[in-house]
């Protein structure tokens, strides 16, 4: 028995680590012992390289704008670990995960002894508490894949919609070395007879989504053809400019609370689910309920402004493809800032491609550096061809930190980014020293 949360996230914690045994085998024996969760529970399910997370933001505060209440199951969490689990924004408490821990804590302990589903690792168990915990509470929940789609332990819901972002590279040695065999093992999500919204995805990675749909009879609705949306300018402040068009017609001049041209593809897959869950459930939407939402999306971490003196932007940018709309966003939006990157990542990370991609931002320097995590980078690993004029190696992060805040002035920025972990950490200490939320 647990008594505390941190005693409940700890077991947790201890359990084999979300990844290394791919299959859905263990956490099908669990949410057998609890009379299937899944089976009671509306879901979404949301997959994709990137733009999982502020798809799922975006589409959450849609749906609470229209009375809709919504849990979340997303990873990795940036200031609390209770946030992985929310209803309507409000993170699961640790009275309610210590009861839910105790309760599932002897069921793993019963399913270790038996040699086909033992060793059920951490996200397993944290799917099944989420699932445990929306029963009854919510109208419907949206599921954020936590690696790939077809082996995640997420892909035991059993969903009304289903959404794929992006498609890029990562996971590599777990989902696969082409962008065809990452998206098959995206497209895994997908179920017979059960629409799903793609996001903006190169037509190779989305042939195979698309045949995947077409055998499984599943409607699928494409950014660019069955619903789209038109990018129209940063906005003077903070936040994008777009409109938006589907088989409902258009929803004009649409600004969303993040920054980068991505933002307003990944609010189109929100605005494109959105509107298929409201015709599903026969709920009548208003425009001005997509507009209020997507005006108050915040979504930590994600281009988020933490200061604006001095200016201060965190994103996490985790993996090549992340890193190459990042690059973009800054040169559309910061042309005349002198940049300070702060910037360290996983070694399983290709951090050579990554510091190429932030070395086309010719007006910024780049600190490279570790952080106390058992996967990050080091500093004595060979880092291919790059120019060291423009980088610096940095052992300790906080050291590089407080140079760079010395050094800035009104017409710097600081950009932090790379491993989402990183950033987390970096976030933390930057909001004990007085950094506010300026977002």
């Amino acid at each position: 028995m647990v008594e505390t949360g941190s005693k409940a996230i700890e077991w947790i914690h201890s359990r084999r680590p979300f990844g290394q045994r791919p299959g859905l085998e263990r956490v099908k024996a669990l949410l057998a012992l609890v009379d299937h969760p899944e089976k009671k529970v509306p879901t979404i399910h949301i997959a994709g390289t990137n733009g999982k997370g502020s798809t799922v933001s975006y589409l959450k505060e849609m749906l609470q704008e229209a009375g809709i209440v919504v849990g979340t199951f997303t990873s990795p969490y940036i200031e609390s670990f209770h946030e992985r689990i929310a209803i309507n924004g409000k993170f699961i408490t640790d009275e309610e995960l210590v009861t839910l821990v105790n309760k599932y804590q002897p069921l793993v302990e019963k399913l270790d002894q038996q040699e086909a589903v033992s060793g059920i690792t951490e996200f397993e168990v944290l799917t099944a508490l989420a699932l445990d915990y929306f029963v009854g509470k919510v109208d419907v929940a949206i599921i954020e894949v936590g690696l790939g789609g077809l082996l995640d332990s997420t892909n035991i819901v059993e969903p009304m919609l289903t959404g794929i972002t992006t498609i890029g590279y990562d996971h590599t040695e777990i989902l696969g070395d082409t962008l065809e065999e990452i998206a098959a093992q995206k497209a895994g999500i997908i179920k017979p007879n059960i629409p799903v919204v793609t996001g903006n995805i190169a037509d190779n990675a989305l042939g195979v989504i698309i045949d995947t749909a077409t055998k499984n009879n599943a409607e699928i609705y494409r950014f660019g053809k069955e619903y789209a949306v038109t990018y129209l300018h940063p906005d003077d402040n903070w936040g994008e400019w777009f409109d938006f068009r589907n088989q409902n017609g258009k929803l004009k001049n649409l600004k969303t609370a993040l920054i980068g041209r991505h933002q307003p593809e990944n609010a189109g897959v929100a605005i494109q689910l959105f509107e298929l869950y409201c015709a599903l459930n026969k709920i009548n939407w208003q425009e001005k309920e997509i507009k209020k939402a997507l005006q108050q999306t915040f979504w930590p971490a994600r281009m988020e402004r933490l200061s604006s003196e001095p200016l201060i932007i965190l994103d996490g940018a985790h993996n090549t493809h992340a890193m190459k709309r990042l690059v973009e966003s800054m040169q559309d939006e910061f042309k005349g800032r002198k940049l300070h990157i702060l910037f360290s990542a996983l070694e399983t990370k290709n951090v050579t491609e990554m510091l190429q991609e932030l070395l086309k931002l010719k007006n910024g320097h780049i600190y490279l550096t570790t952080f106390d995590y058992p996967r990050a980078i080091k500093l004595d690993d060979d880092f291919v061809n790059i120019d060291d004029k423009r980088v610096s190696i940095v052992s300790l992060w906080q050291f590089g930190l407080a140079e760079i805040l010395e050094k800035m002035d009104d017409e710097s920025l600081l950009l932090v980014t790379g491993s989402l972990y990183f950033v987390s950490e970096v976030r933390s200490l930057l909001l004990e020293m007085g950094g506010t939320h300026a977002s």
